[in-house]
This record gives C-alpha cells, sequence and structure tokens, in this order.
C-alpha cells in the first residue's frame, strides 16, 4: 500500500488545484496570452497563475521552506534547510500547440539532496511520486524500472536541442549511434515525464543536456526510487548543477555510458 507523507500530500493538494488552472487554459490555448522569453522559449499566463497557485498553497502548508522555481523570484527557506524546486509547466511548447504531454514538477530540495518529488500529468490523471527510502509510485501503483538488457530490445527518450540551443551537432551523432543499435528514440518534450517514464518502465533509458535544476529535481529522485541509475551523462553526480543527465534501468546503462565514451574519444 502506497503511503503518502504530510510533504507528499502537501505537494498532492498543491499540484491538483493548480492542474485544474492548467487544464482550464489548455481547453482554450488559442486564446491563451504569450509573451516571447527567448527564442522557441515561451512563457504563459498559464505558467504564471500555476507557479502562484503553487507558491500560494505550498507556503501556506509548510511557512518555512524556501522556493527555487523557474519563473518567479527564488526565496530564501525560514529554516535555512528546506527549498521546493517547482517547474509550474514543464512542457509550454506542448501545451501551447496543443499537444497533452505536460506536467506540474515539485521536488523537496533539504540540504543539497533531492529528498521528495512529484510530478503530476493533468491530462493523463497520472501522478508520479517518491520519497528517499519509500520507493516510487504513479497514483498508488509501485513502480520499477524495465529489466531489459538488450539494447535492441529497449526504447531510449532524449531532448532535442532547438532553435537557440547549441551542439547541434554533437546531439544528431549521438541519436544516429542510438538509431543503429536500439528499437527507437523518442522526443516528447517534458524532462520530467521523461525520467517518470524511466521509472515506470515505459523506456529503458532517457539523457539530454541543457537543463534546469526545476526540469529534473522530482524525477530524479522518481527514477532513483524504482531502481534506475541517474548520473551526469560521463558519469558524474552534479545533474543540478550541470543540466545534463542520463538515466536507465541498471541493465542496459553501461551499454548508453559505453556510446557516450566512445563518441568523446571520437571512435
Amino acid at each position: 500500500m502506497a503511503r503518502k507523507s504530510a510533504d507528499i500530500n502537501a505537494m498532492e493538494l498543491s499540484a491538483r488545484k493548480a492542474a485544474r488552472k492548467l487544464l482550464r487554459d489548455f481547453n482554450e490555448v488559442e486564446h491563451l496570452q504569450v509573451s516571447r522569453k527567448g527564442p522557441a522559449d515561451f512563457v504563459t499566463q498559464a505558467d504564471l497563475t500555476c507557479e502562484a497557485t503553487l507558491r500560494e498553497e505550498l507556503s501556506r502548508l509548510r511557512p518555512e521552506y524556501g522556493f527555487i522555481t523557474e519563473e518567479g523570484e527564488n526565496v530564501p527557506a525560514k529554516d535555512g534547510e528546506h527549498y521546493w524546486v517547482i517547474d509550474p509547466l514543464d512542457g509550454t511548447t506542448n501545451f501551447l500547440h496543443g499537444l497533452p504531454h505536460f506536467a506540474i514538477s515539485i521536488a523537496i530540495k533539504t540540504g543539497k539532496e533531492i529528498t521528495a518529488g512529484l510530478v503530476l500529468d493533468p491530462v493523463k490523471d497520472e501522478m508520479f511520486w517518491a520519497e528517499k527510502g519509500g520507493g516510487a509510485f504513479v497514483n498508488t501503483r509501485r513502480l520499477r524500472v524495465s529489466s531489459r538488457t538488450r539494447m535492441a530490445d529497449s526504447i531510449f527518450a532524449t531532448g532535442i536541442p532547438f532553435m537557440g540551443k547549441k551542439d547541434h551537432g554533437r546531439f544528431l551523432k549521438e541519436l544516429e549511434r542510438f538509431m543503429e543499435v536500439s528499437a527507437g528514440v523518442r522526443r516528447y518534450g517534458a524532462a520530467s515525464l521523461d525520467l517518470c517514464y524511466v521509472a515506470a518502465a515505459r523506456y529503458d533509458g532517457y539523457w539530454e543536456r541543457d537543463l534546469e535544476e526545476w526540469d529534473i529535481a522530482a524525477g530524479i529522485i522518481i527514477a532513483r526510487e524504482a531502481g534506475a541509475l541517474v548520473s551526469q551523462i560521463d558519469g558524474g553526480e552534479k545533474m543540478l548543477e550541470k543540466g545534463d543527465i542520463l538515466a536507465s534501468n541498471p541493465g542496459v546503462n553501461s551499454g548508453m555510458m559505453e556510446i557516450f565514451r566512445e563518441l568523446r574519444l571520437g571512435r
């Protein structure tokens, strides 16, 4: 039985309240107020409304916690230790184009460690969540990564660098190598859900670069608690600071790492 702590309950209450507004806006996507924040990087009124709701609810439930967020200003923790790490709308471009694949992502950062995370997909009504040492779940079902060991049987996910992003050439080389050895590569445009899909055995592995802390914080602990190996692409542990990530089941991890090692060596 999945037992939720008070912190998970606080995240769920806040996320579901914010999700109701997101779904309302998603159904009227052509009327959304949109401003351009950078090349192919949009911020919508839906983002801002969602973040305001999350801040209000989480501040009420845990007034001593600080905030690290995408759209608004960071807020120091009153207890000096606990922070909410929030992406109010992961998959903004999908949302703006009417693609039903986006999520609300909330994590708790205690010191430098992510200790709890929740990712809510409001369209599919799937809530992925985990706490350190407690396992990972989607709604009430326990999650476990896939058991595949052959790259040829595996499906991988990634994020494709778009306009304004760097390293297009490097990515195309990586993509070619994975295409040669796998059953397929997917790109759905929401990093938090990519990590949750590794946890749920829907993907066998995932990699991406140029991410922010709020994109991956909740997904990291959900994937790890489901048995995934999560690191930087070169094997380091500074995913939140450096912004690159590799997550996979244990069976294909070495195969993924070998591809990146060979590419670094120019093979």
